[in-house]
């Protein structure tokens, strides 16, 4: 391990002055507990939900966490694990002359072959630091920048924007740095992967070439050694690596599953050296995330929302006969992570539907959308439907055509047209029947005068 005091000090001062008390704004489920770790993010495997969300999205030192990736890369570069066979070499070995790391005995094997499952063994139970830097040299053909670039690029297909890997095995280094939610990403991809389970939920495994020369690896997660773990051993947790430099402080990823619910939680930052340079012995890594467990399991459980029978909202629907109003239902159910004396009226439904609709209509026809939210957090959407079919009536449609006839600008511009032939026929008409009258008026004059 590189020890920068003055970087530790500033950043281990930082970290326990921000204790924190959680209360995750992405969930806004409360925990209230101190949890030590500047970074948290725990997901419900079940139903993807978020339920502590502290700091995601802030770029952090990974320290040994990063050899999730460096499995991932490896297993999709060789395939057959057992039976490929790498040659240790010393050279590569002393890359890491001085850097304090944690290594795997791979130094008495110098020369010899290893299989590529045994160094991953070395890898994810011991944190071998010697077995992350022979695997990124083999598979990347003498560089091991070469491999630190596919770790950089399965990173970028993954979706993690903000993860960059400069090493393979977790040393501090500036431009090394991931997030909680990314590293959650990578776990998960991590977790479909040939041979990963087994692997790190394993807490004792020997690294050996024949009989004679046999080493052991004992697994730096206290969490799974019921032998070794202590007050850290947690009967419900499985795998997946620890972490630890001066500069990234504790780390852990893992899961656990209990009574039907399985989550995952990503915890880094808890200080491992104090103000003074002196190193914390309690693992706050470790407690944060039993203390994470624990509050889910007791407080948590998987609720029903909305059902395909709930009604949610009515609409005004036209040109039906004797129905001016719709009823609408959820296409589908929707269950969700909640806390188990969460009230209903706690439950608010957003919806965004339009002002009416016209018949005909038909049952399940997608009408509009109602967004499911629990304490100003948005939990889904989900498209609304007419919950009955409703024929269109022929009487009302041609009422209503009639009247937008009426009331188009068509039949505006007809009728002024006309109103002012009326007029103008009125007009004409009038002065007609006074010419009429005029002219008569003047016979009649000329014919009094020819009497005299």
């Amino acid at each position: 391990m590189v020890i920068k005091r003055a970087a530790a000090l500033i950043l281990s001062l930082m970290i326990m002055l921000s204790c924190i008390t959680v209360c995750a704004d992405a969930a806004a489920f409360t925990v209230n507990e101190k949890l030590s770790a500047s970074t948290v993010y725990l997901l419900n495997m079940d139903t993807d939900t978020v339920v502590v969300d502290i700091n995601s999205d802030k770029k952090v030192y990974p320290a040994s966490t990063t050899k999730i990736m460096t499995y991932i890369v490896a297993v999709e570069q060789i395939e057959d694990l057992k039976g490929t066979k790498v040659k240790i070499k010393q050279e590569v070995l002393d890359k890491l002359i001085g850097t304090g790391s944690s290594v795997s005995n791979l130094q008495y094997f110098v020369d010899s072959e290893v299989t590529v499952y045994d160094l991953l063994v070395a890898l994810m139970v011991k944190s071998g630091n010697d077995a992350a830097m022979v695997l990124a040299d083999y598979i990347g053909g003498g560089s091991i920048q070469k491999f630190v670039d596919l770790m950089n690029a399965k990173a970028a297909e993954l979706g993690c924007v903000n993860t960059n890997f400069a090493n393979p095995h977790g040393l501090h280094d500036e431009n090394h740095y991931t997030t909680a939610q990314d590293l959650a990403v990578i776990s998960r991809y991590a977790l479909t992967l040939p041979e990963f389970n087994e692997i790190v939920n394993t807490t004792t495994a020997y690294l050996s070439v024949d009989k004679e020369m046999e080493y052991p690896l004992i697994t730096t997660n206290y969490m799974i050694d019921e032998t070794r773990g202590g007050d850290y051993y947690y009967p419900y947790a499985k795998g997946i690596k620890t972490g630890t430099t001066d500069e990234a402080g504790y780390c852990l990823v893992s899961t656990a599953s209990h009574n039907g619910y399985t989550y995952l939680a990503v915890v880094l930052g808890s200080p491992c050296v104090d103000k003074n340079g002196k190193e914390i012995e309690t693992n706050g890594a470790m407690t944060d995330t039993i203390t994470l467990y624990n509050w889910a399991f007791e407080n948590l459980e998987l609720k029903s929302v909305i059902n395909e029978q709930t009604p949610v909202c009515e609409i005004p629907i036209e040109l039906a006969w004797n129905q001016d109003k719709l009823l609408l239902v959820p296409q589908g159910s929707f269950s969700s992570i909640l806390p188990k004396d969460v009230e209903s009226s706690s439950i608010d439904i957003v919806t965004n539907i339009p002002d009416s609709v016209t018949a005909p209509v038909y049952e399940g026809d997608v009408i509009g959308t109602a967004t499911i939210s629990y304490a100003n957090r948005e939990l889904t959407t989900i498209d609304l439907i007419a919950s009955e079919t409703v024929e269109l009536s022929k009487l009302m449609y041609f009422m209503d055509y009639a009247r937008k006839i009426l009331k188009s600008r068509g039949m505006m511009i007809a009728v002024c047209v006309v109103v002012f032939l009326i007029i103008i026929y009125i007009c004409l008409t009038i002065a007609y029947n006074r010419k009429k009258t005029r002219n008569k008026r003047m016979k009649e004059k000329k014919r009094r005068k020819r009497k005299r």
